[in-house]
């Protein structure tokens, strides 16, 4: 199970929203670059970066922050937050960025995943199924829309997407423990329809989450206030659980 640490960006500084709730902010560091190289001394493979004034923009407004962290770091970066057309797609993959999320517009118009599909390679799109009771959020989480996180995973399956980041929302910032029941139904649920596997987000606090999610069969595991708070250790994770998925 890959082990990602996350780094949330909101007006420049590393911050932490709990449950996903802007007014209920944490800031942690104002130098994004310096705590993204720590995170790779600390052995990560691979660095999350979430631009929160893109989700709440709907256009990617950090992109220069972002291309300076992947360019400078010598580990793949991917990025989530506010790419809802095709040009913002194409600036991020076409220069540094490994990979990147796509949440809003996988329910909004499923036609732009299925085009990076098949521009950029199902390796380097990934759909965010952010739930609240099971049903997908969007715009930064501040809707909460009517389709079930299963049967919007089906229908980006059937264009082509294979990898998807799962996140209660409710668990998201608050250290107290994934929700394993939800990401053994979105597991299963990839089973059931032959194809996708799942990176799980929300709630890990220590490193008996990470175990349970790996014998879940989650394929990677992303982490953010646990490891800015000192209850779990990165360097610790990516020991015990290897690096690439």
């Amino acid at each position: 199970m890959e082990i990602i640490p996350a780094i949330d960006l909101r007006h420049g500084d590393v911050v932490r929203l709990n449950q996903g709730d802007f007014d209920r902010q944490t800031t942690f560091s104002d130098n994004p670059l310096a705590v993204a190289r720590g995170f790779v001394d600390a052995g990560a493979p691979r660095i999350h970066v979430v631009d929160l004034d893109g989700t709440l923009e709907g256009a990617p407004v950090q992109n220069e922050l972002t291309s300076r962290i992947a360019r400078e770091i010598p580990v793949p970066v991917e990025v989530g937050g506010g790419f809802r057309s095709d040009d913002d797609v194409a600036l991020a993959l076409d220069g540094t960025v490994d990979r990147i999320v796509l949440g809003t517009a996988a329910i909004e118009d499923p036609g732009l995943v299925k085009r990076a599909v098949a521009r950029h390679g199902a390796e380097r799109i990934l759909v965010g199924l952010d739930a609240h009771d099971g049903k997908v959020a969007v715009k930064g989480w501040r809707e909460t829309t009517n389709v079930a996180a299963t049967a919007l995973m089906t229908q980006m399956v059937e264009i082509g997407v294979r990898l998807f980041v799962f996140t209660d929302i409710t668990r998201d910032g608050t250290l107290t423990e994934p929700n394993f029941s939800s990401v053994r139904m979105m597991i299963a649920h990839c089973a059931d329809i032959g194809a996708g596997q799942i990176i799980a987000s929300g709630g890990i606090g220590e490193i008996d989450h990470l175990k349970r999610l790996a014998d879940l069969g989650a394929v990677g595991a992303i982490i953010g206030v646990a490891i800015y708070r000192g209850s779990l250790d990165l360097r610790e994770a990516v020991r015990q659980f290897g690096t690439k998925a």
